[in-house]
């Protein structure tokens, strides 16, 4: 007997070693992962610091041999334009983000509702213009014509509002995650559909809210179609459309030969193309890559709970 305990002591351990070492190598895989996804990042960060001269003569490089702020400083000088257009998009951003999830988070919890008699028609109707599309130009014609929204912040919050996939998400979790006895026991209860969604519901919501929230302020963020379309004012254009035409002017500089002596002495002697491609995406990535550590568990959270029905 004794044997038999001494042997299974002599396994486990054997197992445990085992386990530790696949442990560490996964974890080396992993940080090596890490380390190459990471590069093109340092990349951007370094060439947007690095002399154009250097980067024209050597081309990118991790560490370079010069440094310089002349790109940095080309796209700072639009810092009246710049700071306009951060505020048009971090307002167009939450008030989007916020009135999306109001809006979706509502349409999601009707149709998870089994005795709501129209659920299977709206769910039809969700799923319509995920299948087919007007196109730009009647979108166009309809926000323009009939909503009259043409330069008005509003008609970059209004499109991306509402979402198919982001309301199956919701959907999803309130059916699989939520249990149905909760909404049962605070309807014996005497509570309305409003008191329910806002009281239980809604709540036990955060981890999905905070995953499609997410995707939905990375999009809002990232859009410049609707702001080229409709905005005309320069103060209410988004920051992606002021990069795009920062960078068209300095495109216009390079391939134009009269260009003033004095405008090239005031960027350093040359126009830092490339170092100034670069500072302009560190200005837009870089509100989206501080803002994503606080949201990532929720988002695995949210996408995950609720996908596969337990």
């Amino acid at each position: 007997m004794s044997k038999k305990k001494n042997s299974a002591l002599d396994i486990a351990p054997s197992r445990r070693e085992r386990k530790g070492f696949g442990q560490y190598v996964l974890a080396f895989i992993l940080l090596l992962y890490t380390v190459v996804c990471f590069l093109p990042v340092w990349l951007v960060f370094v060439a947007a610091f690095t002399d154009e001269k250097t980067i024209a003569r050597n081309g990118f490089a991790f560490w370079p041999e010069k440094w310089s702020l002349n790109g940095v400083n080309a796209v700072l000088k639009y810092g009246d334009k710049l700071v306009s257009s951060y505020g048009v998009t971090i307002f167009v951003t939450v008030v989007g983000t916020f009135l999306g999830l109001l809006v979706m988070s509502m349409f999601a919890y009707s149709i998870s509702r089994k005795d709501f008699k129209l659920s299977k028609f709206l769910s039809v109707y969700l799923l319509i213009p995920m299948l087919f599309n007007g196109g730009q130009l009647s979108g166009y014609i309809c926000f323009t014509t009939y909503y009259h929204l043409k330069d008005n912040l509003w008609v970059l919050i209004l499109p991306l509002c509402v979402t198919t996939m982001n309301v199956i998400i919701l959907r999803t979790y309130i059916a699989n995650s939520i249990p149905g006895e909760l909404m049962e026991a605070a309807k014996i209860d005497g509570a309305g559909e409003y008191r329910t969604f806002f009281q239980i519901t809604l709540p036990l919501l955060k981890p999905s809210l905070a995953a499609v929230g997410f995707m939905m302020a990375t999009a809002y963020w990232n859009d410049w179609q609707n702001a080229l379309m409709y905005i005309d004012t320069d103060k209410k254009k988004p920051l992606q459309l002021l990069l795009i035409n920062i960078q068209k002017s300095i495109e216009f500089l390079l391939n134009n030969n009269n260009v003033p002596s004095s405008v090239r002495a005031a960027m350093g002697g040359t126009i830092p193309q490339y170092s100034s491609t670069m500072a302009t995406v560190i200005v837009v990535i870089g509100p989206i890559m501080i803002a994503y550590p606080f949201f990532q568990k929720y988002f695995i959270k949210g996408l995950t709970v609720g996908s596969v029905k337990g």
